[in-house]
């Protein structure tokens, strides 16, 4: 069974045309957040791929994986509030 399934999904806009993506889970977030990332290397960025990928190894909660995610796709003025 895969780890790091979140309480709650983030709903984040993405691509040119801004479309809403529900992030379920660490592993479609790391996969977000890998891919075009408007902050890409920023501190938040970096903390939340962490948080993430330690969440699917179920080394760290969901939810503290969840909320690096949020913060990172604030800053990045991704996350749809």
């Amino acid at each position: 069974m895969m780890q790091g399934w979140f309480s709650r999904p983030v709903e984040v806009a993405v691509g040119l045309s801004g479309s809403i993506r529900h992030i379920s889970n660490a592993e479609q977030a790391v996969e977000l957040l890998t891919g075009q990332w408007r902050d890409a290397g920023s501190v938040l960025h970096g903390a939340a791929l962490r948080a993430c990928r330690r969440a699917i190894r179920g080394d760290v909660s969901a939810d503290n994986a969840r909320e690096a995610f949020i913060m990172a796709a604030r800053e990045a003025h991704v996350l749809v509030e």
